[in-house]
């Protein structure tokens, strides 16, 4: 297992102790860690969706509101 040093300020090290004691810091960073890097990679992903829906939208045909309504008729029985 791989070992990470960093600096926290006082505050946050106090609250962390207070909210796990008790408990395997250790599991409790990794679980933590584990979600952030989730998160992050839920993020990244929805940027290139969302980035890819903009520029198929930048191509997409121009169409009216009269041609729209048109087509959403025309598709129902």
């Amino acid at each position: 297992m791989a070992t990470m040093n960093f600096s926290v300020p006082e505050d946050v090290k106090q609250a962390f102790n207070a909210t796990f004691e008790g408990q395997n810091k250790s599991a409790v960073l990794t679980q933590l860690l584990r979600t952030a890097i989730a998160l992050a990679q839920e993020q990244r992903l929805r940027e290139v969706a969302l980035a890819s829906i903009l520029d198929m939208r930048s191509t997409a045909p121009v169409r009216s509101s009269r041609q729209l309504a048109a087509a959403r008729r025309a598709g129902r029985p």
